[in-house]
């Protein structure tokens, strides 16, 4: 802490006191899943303001636990809360969020690939370890994947750049459901990250990386049909919007 001397009691700046107080050293687990939830629901959103509403679903909590955090976020300057309009990640925010972000997604496929876990397995001991594990270790664990570019589901892994992050290059996909009959794909992400949407998708044979056929959308009982190596598979079209898909 930064001080004046008067005699023999040093004095601390009130400005520089207020500072320490407002910014923790080293930032919870709730404040990291905090910034993390946030800047998710932003980046969903084309960069809009997350509401209390929006952040209080994605983490189960009451809304006013909610608020409460919002305040200790904008202390902290982490976030800034505007009433009615959401809040929004300061810079700092941001980089946390990337920071904590990038631990989960790589440490996602280090167990997948290291221990060969399933896909529908990593996302929870991910969200367990992402707390615990420090930014070096985060950094050889790139270094030894060959610095991928997503995880096992298909989201981009953010680079890691001194003290900065590069936020994540977001791949050009789109939907599955919005695509015609006789359009060609290949799955490229998985925003349904939950154990069993995956464990489904693994019985009906679709994995990353899949190449497929749409054959009809909609077949006419509010399904999508489509065929990947030769076996048709239907999809509700609610399904099919969780899957983003590029051109094969």
């Amino acid at each position: 802490m930064l001080s004046v001397e008067t005699g023999s009691n040093p004095r601390p700046f009130p400005a520089t006191r207020r500072a320490f107080r407002a910014v923790p050293t080293v930032p919870s687990l709730t404040v990291e899943n905090y910034v993390k939830t946030i800047y998710q629901i932003a980046a969903a959103q084309s960069g809009a303001a997350a509401t209390t509403g929006q952040i209080a679903a994605a983490l189960n909590v009451a809304p006013g636990t909610v608020t409460s955090m919002l305040k200790t976020l904008d202390a902290a300057r982490l976030a800034v809360h505007r009433p009615y309009e959401g809040v929004s990640l300061t810079p700092a925010g941001r980089v946390l969020a990337l920071r904590v972000i990038r631990r989960h997604r790589l440490l996602e496929l280090f167990l997948m690939r290291t221990l060969a876990m399933n896909w529908d397995e990593v996302h929870d001991e991910a969200e367990h370890m992402e707390h615990a594990v420090s930014d070096l270790l985060v950094d050889r664990i790139d270094e030894f994947l060959g610095h991928p570019d997503v995880d096992p589901h298909g989201d981009p892994i953010p680079r890691g750049d001194g003290k900065t992050l590069q936020p994540p290059l977001e791949p050009a996909a789109r939907p599955l459901a919005e695509c015609v009959a006789g359009a060609s794909f290949r799955l490229a992400r998985v925003v349904d990250q939950s154990a069993g949407f995956l464990r489904s998708l693994t019985d009906s044979g679709l994995t990353l990386g899949t190449v497929g056929q749409v054959e009809r959308n909609p077949d006419g009982a509010g399904l999508m049909r489509i065929r990947v190596s030769r076996r048709p598979i239907s999809l509700s079209l609610d399904t099919a919007g969780k899957l983003l898909v590029v051109d094969a």
